[in-house]
């Protein structure tokens, strides 16, 4: 495998058509390490929009991660009862899709495990895909598309991928 030591990405590894490494944001009041993954080749020629994105995630990641956990919590909220159903065990229900108050109660429903820095299309924005393990799929998981800083979708992961 080749390895790319990034100035910005910091440590990644090639793998097919992306760089994959590790990174912290800040969710649900803690620093949680996520892989990171750089859509690129192995030149790691990343584009300045690419870059870009990045660094503006970082710099604006307590806005963008705030706007990340009231966009979750809205899309849990219009949910949860639909994956109760499917459950039919109420007392299963209640710890895998229980209702919630609060967004601060998603913090055990919810785990962030992936970065995504995606390829620029032609529209020229700024794309990240947030990934995440969640109670209540945890065969599709969920998936958070942020585009120019802001959530534009939150579904199940292949919105980003």
């Amino acid at each position: 495998m080749i390895k790319i030591n990034d100035e910005l990405f910091g440590e990644l590894e090639y793998q097919k058509n992306f760089c994959r490494g590790k990174t912290t944001i800040q969710m649900f009041d803690m620093d949680i390490e996520i892989k990171l993954s750089v859509d690129g080749n192995e030149d790691a020629d990343f584009s300045n929009i690419q870059r870009e994105a990045f660094r503006n995630f970082e710099n604006e990641m307590k806005n963008i991660m705030d706007e990340v956990k009231i966009q979750i919590y809205e899309y849990y909220s219009e949910n949860f009862e639909e994956y109760r159903e499917m459950l039919g065990n109420k007392t299963e229900a209640d710890k895998i899709a229980p209702k919630t108050d609060t967004i601060l109660a998603l913090k055990r429903l919810v785990k962030p495990t992936e970065l995504i820095i995606r390829r620029v299309r032609k529209n020229g924005k700024r794309r990240l895909g947030l990934l995440c393990d969640v109670t209540w799929d945890i065969e599709d998981g969920l998936g958070v598309k942020i585009e120019d800083e802001a959530v534009e979708e939150v579904g199940y992961q292949d919105i980003v991928l």
